[in-house]
């Protein structure tokens, strides 16, 4: 398997894939620093650098990378699907919260 994604610390509920070519249905191995390692099926093309979810995501709830809240789930996101702004919304910056 040479397709990979990094989940950097353990709050992270995404991780970033580093692998080129990663369309919808292909299989990736999600690494973290303990050295654990799960593959996944993912669900959409996800371009590199770019991040899946590693556990489903409920709507509202914080998307955490790097252990930072980055935004949040403006709908229900499954494990493996790519996540970006069709599917979490900013929480930062944004004067109304």
């Amino acid at each position: 398997m040479n397709k990979i994604a990094l989940k950097v610390d353990d709050r992270d509920n995404v991780a970033t894939i580093f692998a080129e070519g990663v369309a919808d249905g292909t299989q990736v191995e999600i690494r973290d620093k303990k050295g654990q390692r799960e593959v996944v099926t993912v669900k959409g093309a996800v371009p590199y650098g770019h991040k899946i979810a590693v556990r489903d995501i409920q709507p509202g709830e914080h998307i955490m990378k790097y252990g930072e809240s980055i935004g949040g789930a403006s709908c229900p996101i499954v494990k493996g699907e790519y996540v970006h702004i069709h599917n979490m919304k900013a929480l930062r910056g944004r004067g109304d919260l």
